[in-house]
């Protein structure tokens, strides 16, 4: 789950974030900045393990999953709801920011908690094949977000998809043609 979240994101910025979240910027710093966005999340990933490492060991492992869960789920439905740039101006890209580092440490605590209650939950020759399903995580998401965006984009294409995802008002023609 954590992982379909991450890597959608990464499309969205690719795709959308630059006219909508940095609109005066040229369509490369634009993208540049946006991709700056996706970064601050794989930063926040090693402070995720740290912090959720600790608390799995303290309080448990499933709990410290269950939270990591719930933090990306409400990231990512926040970002999806947050206003563009020509909107709430430039609140609109630091509270982008802020919400990619909340799924930076989400993604950082799941990882290390789902392999860890995966290999200590199985039986003893079954650790490593349980441990195995936690790191398909990154690939299942790279092929489930991408699916996603091939699906979005086949039935809203377009001007339409840029309209639709709320970039209407901050995306020229011409810097949204490539859509």
């Amino acid at each position: 789950m954590e992982w379909y979240d991450f890597f959608i994101y990464a499309t969205v910025a690719a795709l959308l974030f630059g006219p909508v979240f940095f609109p005066d910027a040229s369509p490369l710093m634009g993208t540049l900045l946006s991709f700056s966005t996706f970064w601050v999340g794989f930063a926040a990933r090693p402070i995720g393990g740290l912090v959720f490492g600790h608390v799995g060991d303290k309080v448990g492992r499933k709990p410290a999953l269950v939270v990591c869960l719930v933090m990306m789920g409400l990231a990512t439905f926040t970002i999806g709801l947050l206003p563009t740039t020509a909107s709430i101006g430039v609140a609109a890209p630091v509270v982008l920011v802020a919400l990619r580092f909340l799924q930076g440490i989400a993604v950082g605590g799941q990882w290390g908690s789902v392999t860890l209650l995966l290999t200590e939950s199985a039986g003893s020759g079954k650790r490593g094949m349980a441990g195995a399903f936690g790191q398909m995580g990154v690939p299942m998401g790279v092929i489930l977000g991408n699916a996603a965006f091939l699906t979005v984009g086949t039935l809203v294409p377009g001007q339409a998809y840029v309209d639709w995802a709320g970039g209407s008002r901050s995306c020229s023609a011409r810097r949204c043609s490539r859509w």
